[in-house]
């Protein structure tokens, strides 16, 4: 075990996959990294559920791991995969019945009924997810049960059931809250018949809340928060116009906005979202998000589907082998595409394939197609805050690649700035619990740590103008999908 370091902070960072355990010091270093693998299975199309007592399980394994090789802590955070639903018995801490991933659909037909009644649920949202497993498990809503986002389960068994609370980023995506981010909507809790009783107390993102007594110690709970917004603040966008884009399965640019509400209450005319960025001492930090629903998911289908390259990795190598895609040019929309044109109908598009397009040129236009979404996010994301984006801080597993990042930067054509911690979820986690403890004085000191791996400048030019032309292209393959919105 190495020697504790006062003000050092304890993250459990719950992903779509697994689960990390780690410990930020007050340097912004990220030691003593446990990690244990949490799969969601998939038990039809457009299922996606979880076990919930395993990730609960396994977080309180990887916490207890990296306590044994970092020694105490000041306090704990915890940041997690945000809407997905766990719906639980009070007395027994028993959950009920899977719990529901974010990506999980089997509410769609929910969401449109309640669109034609005038009220606008998104599927990737909370609220359904909770509405389907209450129906499911107490449809005469008698039972004494407790709902709650992943950070909420989590807080409650690290505390032994003794919390039953939420964040402002998290309640902010499950479409339950009022416009201000609150508290509660009542008049929507009562459409979905869930009673304000099971909800969890909505608290700061950072702030002491309780104890994690289930950890030797029992240090604090001082920071619960999105992941995306925990990715915001670890890689030091704590100021108003500062961005990040994280390049993981899907991709998704945060931008800070701060103290003042975004123009939109709902979708931006360009495809954009406002969020809770973080709440601290009762004051919230907006944000506003753009969203590409499929990334690293691309060169997945390359390694796993397509056998075109055997790692991740090698898809650096592969493109390189070429300057350009020489005309190829592939529109990522694997799942449709998000902002700034959300159609869900939409479908991947490969388009200027010759008798002379190889490995190389297809693995390329790939990259550079995920690169051109990540410019669509930049563009969609000034326009709807009226904010300049001048330059863009990355991380995400994609941003290990040379050869993306580079793209990145020639099709938003600005300095691109990579994280030096792939996973800035857990930095930013550990920023809030630390704020709160005072490891860090304020939000100045958060953005002073920030220390890029690289900064990548521009080099040519990607075709914006072809590459709209292909998106055309590819809007609206299957029309029943394409007329889906939310």
């Amino acid at each position: 075990m190495t020697e504790p370091t006062p003000g050092s902070i304890l993250v459990i960072d719950v992903g779509t996959s697994g689960v990390r355990g780690a410990v930020v010091r007050p340097d912004a270093t990220v030691v003593a990294v446990h990690h244990r693998q949490v799969l969601p299975s998939s038990p039809a199309p457009g299922l996606v559920e979880f076990d919930a007592s395993a990730m609960a399980d396994a977080s309180l394994a990887v916490a207890r791991a990296s306590l044994a090789a970092a020694g105490p802590v000041a306090a704990v955070g915890i940041t997690d995969q945000r809407a997905s639903t766990v719906v639980w018995d009070r007395a027994t801490g028993e959950p009920v019945g899977p719990g529901l991933g974010w990506q999980d659909l089997r509410t769609v037909g929910d969401c449109l009924v309640w669109q034609g009644e005038g009220l606008r649920f998104a599927p990737n949202e909370s609220a359904t997810k909770a509405a389907h497993l209450l129906d499911q498990a107490d449809p005469d809503r008698r039972r004494d049960l407790c709902v709650g986002t992943v950070d909420t389960w989590i807080a409650w068994n690290l505390s032994g059931g003794g919390l039953h609370v939420t964040d402002a980023s998290n309640a902010g995506v499950t479409g339950l809250v009022v416009a201000d981010g609150s508290d509660w909507d009542d008049t929507l809790l009562d459409a979905l018949r869930i009673p304000r009783s099971a909800l969890p107390r909505i608290v700061d993102s950072s702030g002491r809340v309780g104890e994690a007594t289930a950890l030797d110690g029992s240090p604090p709970i001082a920071a619960l928060i999105g992941d995306q917004q925990a990715s915001l603040a670890g890689q030091g966008c704590v100021r108003p116009g500062m961005a990040k884009i994280t390049f993981g399965t899907g991709g998704m640019l945060d931008v800070c906005v701060g103290p003042d509400r975004p123009r939109s209450t709902r979708q931006g005319s360009h495809g954009t979202f406002p969020i809770v960025a973080w709440r601290h001492q009762g004051t919230t930090t907006w944000g506003v998000e753009a969203i590409m629903l499929a990334a690293g998911s691309n060169v997945e289908w390359l390694r796993d589907d397509l056998g075109v390259i055997d790692t991740a990795p090698q898809s650096h190598d592969v493109a390189a082998a070429c300057e350009t895609s020489e005309g190829v040019v592939y529109v990522p929309a694997l799942l449709g595409l998000g902002t700034p044109r959300w159609d869900y109908g939409a479908r991947g598009t490969l388009l200027g394939v010759t008798r002379g397009t190889g490995r190389p040129q297809l693995v390329r236009a790939v990259l550079e197609g995920v690169a051109q979404r990540g410019a669509d996010l930049v563009e969609a994301t000034e326009a709807d805050t009226g904010l300049s984006l001048p330059r863009l801080r990355v991380d995400g597993g994609m941003s290990e690649n040379p050869t993306f990042v580079q793209a990145v930067a020639d099709a938003t054509q600005r300095p691109v700035e990579v994280s030096p911690e792939r996973e800035a979820t857990t930095l930013g986690a550990g920023f809030m619990a630390g704020l709160a403890m005072g490891t860090w004085s304020g939000w100045d000191d958060l953005a002073a740590t920030w220390r890029p791996e690289a900064v990548v400048e521009p080099q040519r030019e990607l075709d914006r103008a072809r590459w709209r032309e292909a998106v055309d292209r590819a809007a609206g393959w299957e029309p029943d999908l394409s007329a889906i919105s939310f």
